[in-house]
């Protein structure tokens, strides 16, 4: 197999990194993502596998993305901002819509609370 003369060669040393950045993360995109999807998964090679699944990715490119080199693409950010509450967190924080974080917390804690009244519900045997 020959490398075709629009292969990429030589990977990006500094990466993708906002405009603003005193105001939300002076870190490259990918490690700012590489960090949350550490928090969620963890650095077990079985977390890798987990993400691969979720997104349909390759191993490889996952673990590029759990060590900070690449970012997901939009598409398996989406995919992985639906598994994973501390991704969407981080997506929020670095939009600047910190509001946001809070607003997905309260609905968090109302489907734990109603999760929390059937339980109840069930145990007084009352439907």
């Amino acid at each position: 197999m020959s490398f075709q003369k629009t292969d990429r060669k030589v990977q990006s040393k500094t990466g993708k990194t906002f405009h603003d950045r005193g105001r939300y993360d002076s870190r490259p995109f990918a490690e700012v993502i590489a960090a949350a999807v550490l928090a969620e998964w963890g650095e077990t090679s079985s977390a890798r596998k987990e993400v691969g699944r979720i997104t349909r990715a390759n191993e490889r490119t996952v673990r590029n993305w759990f060590e900070g080199r690449n970012s997901p693409s939009g598409e398996n950010l989406v995919c992985l901002i639906r598994h994973s509450d501390v991704v969407l967190e981080t997506v929020l924080r670095l939009s600047g819509r910190q509001e946001l974080v809070q607003v997905a917390a309260v609905l968090e804690l109302r489907d734990r609370l109603q999760s929390i009244v059937v339980a109840i519900d069930e145990l007084q045997g009352v439907r």
